[in-house]
């Protein structure tokens, strides 16, 4: 299973950016999205990991308090990828962004060892 995030970067402060995942190397590959959800999380230096959104298989998206308003999951089931779309970036949300592959439980998506399969990582960068 291979999860190949792209898409970060530098902006300054109110800027977007939109990062991918790509998801690959499963059986019925095609039908990935289908059945595994797919979330964002995120690292600053020195702080813990945080999950920043989810979208589940049904399609139910969920968000962390402080992005809520300002980003965006979404999923092209076809292409087998995963969006997160980042309005009105602030330099707090500069970070290196995962995106990760599983089916945790109900209402424990920010629990990151609940989630088997990882992508490298993409920084984003928001200046002031």
């Amino acid at each position: 299973v291979q999860l190949q995030a792209s898409g970060g970067g530098s902006v300054q402060t109110g800027g977007s950016l939109r990062l991918s995942c790509v998801v690959s190397g499963f059986t019925f590959n095609h039908y990935a999205l289908n059945y595994y959800a797919i979330a964002w999380f995120r690292q600053a230096p020195g702080k813990e990991r945080e999950g920043v959104s989810c979208i589940k298989s049904s399609g139910n998206t969920f968000y962390t308090d402080s992005v809520k308003g300002r980003f965006t999951i979404s999923r092209d089931v076809d292409k087998n990828t995963v969006y997160l779309q980042m309005n009105s970036l602030k330099p707090e949300d500069s970070a290196v962004y995962s995106c990760a592959v599983g089916r945790p439980p109900f209402g424990r998506w920010r629990d990151a060892d609940l989630w088997p399969y990882w992508g490298q990582g993409t920084l984003v960068t928001v200046s002031s």
